[in-house]
Order: C-alpha cells, then structure tokens, then sequence
C-alpha cells in the first residue's frame, strides 16, 4: 500500500517504509528529522517538467499525464514497487505546500493503478 505525506508532518509508526519522492532535498528539515528509509529523487518529475508546471494547480491535469508518460520509462518506478513488496506500507514523502497540488498524488496514483 502506498500512501503520501508532506515531509514536514510529524513522522508515526503508521507511516511504514519513508521514501522521499523530491528531487531538492526539502527547505528546513535535516537528514534526522526526516526519518527516511531511501530518497528517491529519480521518482520526482524532471527538472524541465518541474520547471513548466510550477505547481500551478491549473496545469495539474497536463502536468498528471505529462509526469505519467516519463513514469512509463522510469526505472525508480520498479524501485518503489519492488519496496513495496517488502514493506506492508510505504509512505511517500513529499515537501510541496498543497496537500491536492502535488507530484507525489500522480506518483501514488500511477504506482496503485
């Protein structure tokens, strides 16, 4: 089971197997804090496609199929399901401020379906 989380939340037991999705380590929180498991910054959408979305919720369903496409040839997508085989749960992190505006929700939602 996959499941997201902005990085900033406080860590619990529920969360599993911690794996931050971003590709820029998150502003403010240091490597203990964090409580992770793996960072994956090869999850995160590319550099140029992060740059045109800008998290502009209006380009949120371009932005969605655009990030599925380079998923399809990603290999840290084999990574994420391979931990998920040996973790019951597997909570992706993410540091975007908007909890329904996020890569992390396209990455979830790709990896379950």
């Amino acid at each position: 089971m996959f499941q997201i989380k902005r990085i900033y939340e406080q860590p619990t037991e529920s969360d599993g197997f911690r794996v931050l999705v971003d590709r820029l380590w998150p502003r403010g929180v240091s490597k203990a804090r964090a409580h992770l498991d793996l960072w994956l910054k090869d999850a995160a959408p590319s550099p140029e496609l992060r740059t045109w979305w800008n998290h502009d919720p209006a380009r949120l369903d371009e932005f969605a199929e655009r990030y599925r496409q380079e998923l399809e040839a990603n290999p840290a997508v084999d990574q994420l399901r391979s931990v998920e085989r040996e973790h019951p749960t597997v909570t992706l992190l993410y540091a975007a401020r908007d909890p329904k505006v996020n890569h992390a929700l396209v990455l979830r939602d790709f990896l379950q379906g």
